[in-house]
């Protein structure tokens, strides 16, 4: 499933790449973003793109049936357990994303973290392709879940500011100084997953092919997960949860997933 020298690299890097390990979900996965798509969400968001398609959204597992399999029957709860080197998983929150041909808009660097309520260093995304991966593609820039002080969050949408206080690190611009920080990305294909720490600065290309680009991702916690207060309101805000700061994920809405 997982060797002890990709679960070091994702200890180290903050991210890596297994192959195959979901092959067998495809189909599966396949049938939940395409109920998603037609039965969105409340957090649904089409990304205000000027040309092609970028769907996204998020917090559905609980009412599409083919996500709740994945999550429950598939292997990627114990993946992520023994990536975070964790007895137990739950999950947090399922997220679609899917790029139509000739969308250019980007996906913007940013953390995962500062966006949610949740404190630790034993956290998961993982990232699932559903069609071949070549062009856009996930990246992530090594060792930055382990940078002091945590990236500025932003609206996608028009770049401002998701919280009107906080000491961040300025959003970066890998690309505008190639030496300056090692960015991983990998071809992919179907099955494929890449795991990486909430903490992990990611983004990804547009879609300039001539397919689309599927992906459904899963975020788990593991035993040292807590609540933490933010400055503001998180995404997903899951309202009304009651939690206070320090506490575990309360189970009833984020159910421990691993061990069975």
């Amino acid at each position: 499933m997982i060797t002890e020298a990709e679960i070091e690299t994702f200890q180290r890097d903050g991210a890596v790449v297994v192959r195959g390990v979901l092959s067998d979900w495809i189909e599966v996965m396949a049938e939940g973003v395409a109920r998603n798509m037609a039965d969105p969400g409340p957090y649904a968001s089409e990304n205000a793109v000027t040309e092609g398609r970028f769907f996204d959204d998020y917090c559905n597992w609980s009412r599409i049936p083919e996500f709740e399999a994945v999550i429950r029957k598939s292997p990627a709860a114990e993946l992520v357990a023994r990536a975070m080197r964790s007895a137990t998983a739950q999950i947090f929150h399922d997220h679609v994303l899917v790029k139509e041909p000739g969308t250019p808009k980007p996906t913007p660097w940013h953390q995962d973290a500062p966006y949610y309520f949740v404190e630790g260093g034993q956290t998961v995304s993982l990232w699932c392709p559903l069609d071949p991966v070549r062009e856009a593609s996930l990246r992530l820039i090594a060792g930055s879940h382990r940078w002091d002080k945590m990236v500025r969050p932003v609206s996608w949408a028009d770049d401002s500011d998701f919280y009107d206080s906080g000491d961040w690190t300025p959003v970066p611009n890998p690309d505008a100084d190639p030496g300056a920080a090692k960015v991983l990305e990998w071809d992919m294909d179907p099955g494929d997953v890449v795991l990486f720490d909430y903490r992990t600065v990611h983004g990804a290309r547009g879609n300039m092919a001539t397919s689309r680009r599927r992906a459904l991702s899963l975020r788990f916690v593991g035993d040292d997960a807590r609540y933490v207060d933010r400055p503001g309101k998180t995404s997903p805000p899951f309202p009304g949860h009651g939690m206070v700061a320090g506490q575990r994920l309360r189970e009833d809405w984020f159910p421990l997933v691993w061990p069975r």
